[in-house]
């Protein structure tokens, strides 16, 4: 076989899904139910965003920035339809990798599942990074004590040696994953309706000081204000797509992932509405600082009741939050390297399950001491915000592989077809690009030489170990 057909040979969609829930030594277990799977996604995309993105973006739009939040929305909801067909038809654990291996083959697969790994470890990472400092705000507010910053920060960050509440955040995420998916899976939604019930009471106390007045001047900045915050906030719906890295575990894959990808981005999406509404109602948007986003909200609440606990409870509320996403994104991460050791790409210890907790361990195990040694010794900076290219390259190529699927395998049993084919998916192609032609240079020279390092990687590994391409060691 020629070095280019091997490279952009497909995998049979019917083998994918026949190997599904199988690994070496287990299988995974099935028990995630659909309203699981919907706060699977949710907690991994009603992070701090909101708690933070808000004030960054109302500079921008003004009270527009509603309108801002609906067209992020929908921009999300092209790729968001093209990942529900998908995992509707292909319900494994790879994700965009899984559903890029059987349209566009294999070298493009890698380097989806490439990006992710460094999407995935360094999001969660900084995640945690974060999550000390929303723990600190905390403890200041509520006993007037903080952690000192050489435990709270990165090496050579306002004083910082090791980060150990980023590798605590991380340490206790891994602990709930290894004791099962179902027992994670609770445990996440526990945390998910814990911080939409702290979003909700801070639309209720918000509400109690709404002034109309402030959206008297709607939209100051026009239409490239919205569009200019809509493009900012389009990151606060990075998450969607969480349940389908769970297809493996879901008791009813090809009907409820779909469903629950449709329904945390309509969850989400009125969560942000709301809370924006409530702000801008509460507060004149001038008012905005940008350069103190991370009280934005507690201030609010805070002004609107005349005391400073309201603002404690919000800043519980992002505590809270960190730790979902810190899960589910954990999760992600070894469900993807799970599908990739299966396919060959990677060592097999990636692949092992536990025979009786039913969980990649090893996986597990070896992802959390990479993710904690990130967080806690090295210091992110911009690469953090190079994680945004890699999702919406995943993006592009999950819209892309339903396109390709539609023509190569019309046959195949779908329980969710994307509307208004193939408008949408072409859309969430453009739509895509377009924000990745905005992100700034030194994204693209992030991604691109992590790009050449997993070429490199693959053909050093995975070609000679694929099992699918001929000659491969088994």
């Amino acid at each position: 076989m020629a070095l280019v057909e091997r490279l952009f040979r497909t995998k049979p969609t019917d083998q994918i899904v026949a190997e599904g829930g199988h690994g070496e030594g287990g299988e995974l277990r099935r028990t995630m139910s659909l309203w699981q799977l919907t706060l699977f996604s949710v907690g991994a995309t009603l992070g701090t965003g909101i708690f933070v993105i808000l004030g960054q973006a109302v500079p921008k739009a003004g009270p527009a920035v509603v309108l801002a939040f609906v067209l992020a929305a929908i921009t999300a909801l092209f790729s968001a339809l093209s990942y529900a067909e998908l995992a509707g038809t292909i319900p494994v654990s790879g994700s965009s990798y899984s559903y890029a291996y059987a349209t566009l083959g294999e070298i493009v697969a890698w380097v989806c599942g490439w990006c992710l790994m460094l999407e995935y470890a360094v999001s969660v990472a900084a995640v945690a990074v974060g999550w000390g400092e929303y723990l600190n705000t905390f403890l200041q507010g509520a006993f007037g004590w903080t952690l000192p910053a050489a435990i709270t920060h990165s090496p050579g960050d306002q004083g910082g040696v090791v980060n150990l509440t980023a590798i605590l955040i991380v340490v206790l995420a891994t602990w709930l994953l290894l004791r099962g998916a179902s027992e994670s899976a609770t445990a996440n939604s526990i945390f998910v309706l814990i911080k939409v019930a702290v979003l909700a009471f801070f639309c209720v106390v918000a509400f109690t000081a709404f002034q109309s007045g402030n959206f008297a001047n709607f939209a100051p900045m026009g239409a490239a204000g919205i569009t200019a915050a809509a493009a900012q906030v389009f990151f606060s719906y990075i998450g969607f797509d969480a349940a389908s890295t769970a297809g493996e575990e879901a008791k009813n894959p090809r009907r409820d992932l779909p469903l629950a990808i449709i329904l945390s981005l309509a969850v989400v999406t009125v969560i942000y509405v709301l809370v924006a509404l409530a702000a801008i109602g509460a507060m004149p948007w001038t008012d905005f600082d940008p350069d103190s986003t991370e009280a934005s909200l507690a201030l609010i609440v805070d002004l609107a009741t005349g005391a400073t606990w309201p603002g404690l409870i919000v800043s519980f509320g992002a505590v809270i939050a960190i730790a979902s996403v810190v899960i589910t994104v954990l999760y992600g991460q070894t469900r993807i390297l799970f599908a990739m050791s299966r396919d060959g790409l990677i060592p097999k210890v990636f692949q092992r399950v536990d025979p009786r907790r039913q969980v990649p361990v090893a996986n597990t195990l070896i992802v959390c001491v990479f993710v904690a040694v990130l967080a806690g010794l090295v210091p992110l900076g911009q690469l953090a915000e190079a994680t945004s290219i890699g999702t919406l390259f995943a993006f592009t190529i999950v819209n892309i592989g339903v396109l390709v699927l539609r023509r190569t395998r019309p046959d195949l049993p779908r329980t969710f077809r994307t509307p208004l084919f193939p408008i949408t998916p072409i859309l969430g192609v453009i739509f895509c690009v377009l924000l990745m032609y905005e992100l700034a240079w030194v994204t693209w020279v992030a991604f691109l030489l992590w790009t050449g390092v997993g070429l490199v990687a693959y053909f050093l590994y995975g070609f000679g170990h694929s099992r699918l391409n001929e000659g491969s060691v088994r």
